[in-house]
């Protein structure tokens, strides 16, 4: 030791200084496996991108589909609720008809008693229960009186024909009225003015009934002025008192009069003929059915057969 060699005591070296083959070895094999992770990383990443793209796509068609869906369900939930809701619509007609029966025949017997009061407006029933049932016995009055004059019709065609007369009566003449009172400046509405005519058939109905059982033209004319006119008079009232200017009245008042005492006259005189010519014109005229008619047949002589008889032996 002191003689300037030196000498290497193995026992008391460290394995772990330095490097060797085994730890490169190790190294190389760790960077291998960090690199394959990476490119799964990697491959994974692409893949989740694409899955990612693709279930975009997806995504799309389902949102577009949950719309059309939510759509349809819209369309079909509202028009449950206007089927639903019909009962609401019928309860708005509700106060119209909601009305005692002591009222209506009140007011029948008011329609033919004219009130002079033209200084204030005077009240008009604001329902519908009474007119519309004076237009349906009105109806049947026709109907009736149809059949009393030995017209033989089809009952359809019949009833039809007098609905639609009567109706359009009542509504036709009321719109006419509410549009000449609108321009007129009368103060009344259109509900109103449907009651006002609807009670005024009272009087058509009474004259109608009478003269389609007990046929005298005088009997009908007396009706006529005193029946229908005291109706037409309590209408007149009513307008007068709620219509302001001579000239206004006058325009408003003889409309509708003459309008409704033409119309009592129209039903008793030309309805029947009306009613059975527009009949004739459907159904044409009552054409007896054909009949087989015996004819004489002409004698023909002998002669003429021997010849006819000796023509066709020679032919054949």
């Amino acid at each position: 030791q002191g003689g300037g060699s030196a000498v290497i005591d193995m026992e008391n070296m460290d394995d772990t200084s330095g490097s060797s083959f085994e730890d490169m070895g190790e190294m190389h094999q760790r960077m291998k496996e960090e690199e394959e992770e990476e490119a799964e990383g990697e491959a994974g990443a692409a893949e989740e991108d694409e899955d990612g793209e693709f279930l975009g796509v997806k995504g799309l068609r389902g949102q577009l589909g949950r719309q059309v869906a939510d759509q349809m369900w819209q369309a079909g939930k509202r028009q449950a609720s206007r089927a639903f809701s019909l009962y609401a619509n019928i309860d708005i007609l509700r106060p119209y008809f909601d009305v005692e029966p002591v009222q209506v025949r009140a007011r029948l017997l008011e329609s033919m008693i004219p009130v002079k009061m033209i200084n204030f407006p005077q009240k008009i029933a604001g329902e519908l229960y009474g007119p519309l049932m004076l237009v349906f016995t009105l109806v049947a009055i026709l109907l009736h009186g149809m059949k009393t004059s030995d017209t033989i019709i089809r009952e359809g065609t019949l009833m039809g024909t007098a609905i639609g007369t009567c109706f359009g009566y009542w509504l036709g003449v009321s719109s006419f009225i509410y549009f000449l009172a609108y321009l007129c400046n009368a103060q009344i509405t259109l509900v109103q003015m449907l009651s006002l005519l609807g009670y005024g058939l009272f009087g058509h109905c009474i004259t109608l009934f009478v003269t389609y059982n007990i046929h005298f033209h005088s009997l009908f004319y007396i009706f006529w002025l005193g029946v229908g006119g005291l109706s037409t008079l309590r209408m007149v009232a009513v307008l007068l008192s709620r219509t302001v200017g001579h000239t206004q009245r006058l325009v408003l008042c003889g409309s509708l009069a003459a309008l409704h005492m033409l119309f009592l006259l129209y039903l008793h005189f030309a309805y029947h003929k009306v009613v059975e010519g527009i009949l004739d014109t459907l159904e044409g005229p009552n054409v007896p059915p054909f009949q087989r008619v015996a004819r004489d047949i002409p004698v023909v002589s002998s002669a003429v057969l021997n010849t006819t008889a000796k023509a066709v032996a020679l032919t054949l």
